[in-house]
């Protein structure tokens, strides 16, 4: 394994021991699902090439859904794609009437990332880049630089919503002509939807539309074919925690979202969007569940039903639902062994028997399901590292008897209900992590 810089070891270490997704080093602790990641790549290299895909990625509580979104988010990166990330909640759903849409749209613009600005915050130098470009170019072929612009985005102007865009991206040009940086602020405030009132966004910049909630996904299309535009291959839109819309006790609430969903998988799959991708996140409940869940929907359910062909251990990852495989007896020993260099080094280091015992004690207390559902014995096992790494003369042997690996930190998970529509125990706070 690499060298690892001494902040990203921490950043890695603080995020496992938290039960969430690291935002850096994911490669020092990637395993498994090899497959699962080829396809992955496949549809971002469908996307670079002008097209469109969707995913829905279903795993338990704790199985590494986010982990494996915010793996392929990061090859998206660096094939050149632009990713906007964002988690659902009872504040920021797909469709809504009361600001909760444009919400997750903020949220995702705030989290827009380029493989220069990985945190997130990329809008403004997207923006930068795709006026620094028509300038270049205009100087080169002596034009001005507001014609060159408006060349470029004649396609977008096409669109929903594309004129006001196209208006807000001219007016930036102007504010960074002038050196007017309220004007140029005013722009970027209206591209990531903060603007809450028509009014206001015409007072500032003169357009007579908003990102509202009844437009996110025209929005979406909109900065998919911008950051073509600027330079890049395409738009990555990722989606998690898509339970929340399960969890949702309207019904009317739920289908108006499911009906979204349905309109953008519809224009994925007949190819009426281009350079655009979907990553969204959820629970088998989320998918499945007759009465609430995705499955509720008809529509929904027939595009999404699984291949009657792929069983007996078959599968087929052509479709839209991507469900995680069960990560194997091996594949959890490298892991760990991943995480024991991450966390040790020289002679101090855990020995293989020691990881051999631990898994162990974890089949033992938990069964199969820690396969399923690694995040708690990740968690155990980087707790048993810093007790070990802080107390020098206590042995492995006299600690791995006494780890805990359950479900809310005491309890064993042998009885936790793993069938489709479960939900996980009650006061339980494992819809709070992201691992």
């Amino acid at each position: 394994m690499v060298n690892i810089k001494p902040r990203e070891r921490d950043a890695i270490v603080q995020a496992l021991r938290a039960g969430v997704v690291p935002k850096q080093g994911l490669r020092h602790i990637q395993v498994g699902r090899a497959m699962e990641i080829e396809q992955l790549v496949k549809d971002i290299d469908h996307i670079a090439d002008g097209g469109a895909t969707i995913r829905f990625i279903i795993g338990e509580y704790g199985s590494g859904k986010t982990f494996f979104m915010n793996l392929i988010r990061l090859v998206a990166l660096e094939k050149g794609l632009v990713a906007m990330f964002a988690d659902l909640a009872p504040d920021r759903r797909i469709h809504a009437s009361g600001g909760q849409a444009r919400s997750l749209y903020a949220e995702m613009a705030r989290n827009m990332a380029t493989r220069t600005k990985a945190d997130g915050g990329a809008l403004s130098s997207v923006v930068e880049r795709f006026v620094s470009q028509a300038h270049h170019d205009a100087e080169k072929g002596d034009l001005a630089t507001g014609a060159v612009i408006h060349e470029r985005l004649s396609h977008i102007q096409e669109l929903t919503g594309g004129f006001d865009f196209a208006t807000v991206i001219k007016r930036y040009w102007e504010g960074h002509e002038a050196g007017d940086e309220e004007l140029q602020t005013s722009a970027l405030r209206w591209l990531r939807g903060e603007f809450s009132t028509r009014t206001d966004a015409r007072k500032a910049l003169g357009v007579r539309t908003i990102v509202d909630d009844a437009n996110v996904y025209d929005h979406l299309k909109l900065m998919s074919s911008f950051v073509k535009a600027a330079g890049y291959k395409g738009l990555l839109v990722g989606l998690d925690e898509m339970v929340n819309l399960y969890k949702l006790s309207s019904a009317q609430a739920r289908n108006a979202n499911y009906e979204q969903i349905l309109r953008i998988l519809n224009d994925v799959l007949q190819g009426s969007a281009g350079h655009l991708g979907f990553l969204m996140g959820g629970t088998p409940e989320f998918l499945m569940n007759t009465r609430r869940g995705l499955y509720s929907y008809e529509a929904l359910q027939t595009r999404l039903a699984a291949n009657s062909f792929a069983r007996d251990g078959l599968v087929d990852l052509s479709g839209p639902v991507i469900r995680l495989a069960n990560l194997t007896p091996e594949d959890l020993f490298i892991l760990l062994s991943n995480i024991r260099v991450i966390m040790q080094s020289g002679g101090n280091a855990l020995p293989d028997e020691a990881l051999e015992a631990f898994m162990s004690h974890c089949a033992e207390r938990i069964g199969e399901a820690y396969f399923r559902t690694p995040r708690n014995t990740i968690t155990a096992f980087v707790n048993l590292l810093a007790v070990l790494e802080q107390n020098p003369d206590i042995k492995w042997t006299d600690l791995v008897s006494d780890v805990d690996v359950g479900a809310d930190g005491g309890e064993d998970m042998s009885d936790v209900d793993e069938s489709v529509g479960g939900a996980p125990p009650e006061g339980d706070e494992m819809a709070s992590f992201r691992l």
